[in-house]
């Protein structure tokens, strides 16, 4: 599908995975409304005047259902229209000359620490959840 004009909020900002799926089911025309969070996001999608819309991760094929977005849609008035499934990497983003050894704590969002729970269970480091992967 492809809309001129199309407006939708998504959470997360530039280059963000959201972002990305905006970009693949409505085309490079799309106009993103970048959120902070996924409450944002849908106060944001229901009201009309400000835009079309939203694209909002609601299933995870690693980490399961996003239970908390179902919820947060079955309190709106949006309903799902469409799909889109993208292929997931992650990379953990390092200062040059630090090695995995010198690393203390990771910091992203929840669903990306769980998707790499298998690379990050080999290391001792502290996990620290944040509102986005950015």
């Amino acid at each position: 599908m492809h809309y001129m004009q199309t407006k939708v909020s998504i959470q997360g900002y530039e280059g963000s995975f959201h972002q990305v799926a905006a970009r693949t089911f409505f085309g490079k025309q799309v106009e993103v409304i970048p959120c902070a969070t996924f409450r944002e996001v849908i106060k944001i999608a229901g009201n009309k005047k400000e835009s079309d819309g939203a694209v909002m991760a609601i299933e995870n094929s690693i980490a399961g259902s996003i239970l908390p977005n179902y919820n947060l849609l079955q309190k709106s008035n949006l309903k799902i229209v469409g799909e889109v499934y993208l292929q997931i990497k992650q990379n953990l983003l390092v200062n040059p000359g630090v090695k995995l050894e010198d690393i203390r704590e990771v910091h992203s969002h929840t669903m990306a620490l769980q998707q790499c729970y298998d690379f990050l269970d080999k290391y001792k480091w502290k996990l620290v959840e944040t509102e986005d992967t950015a």
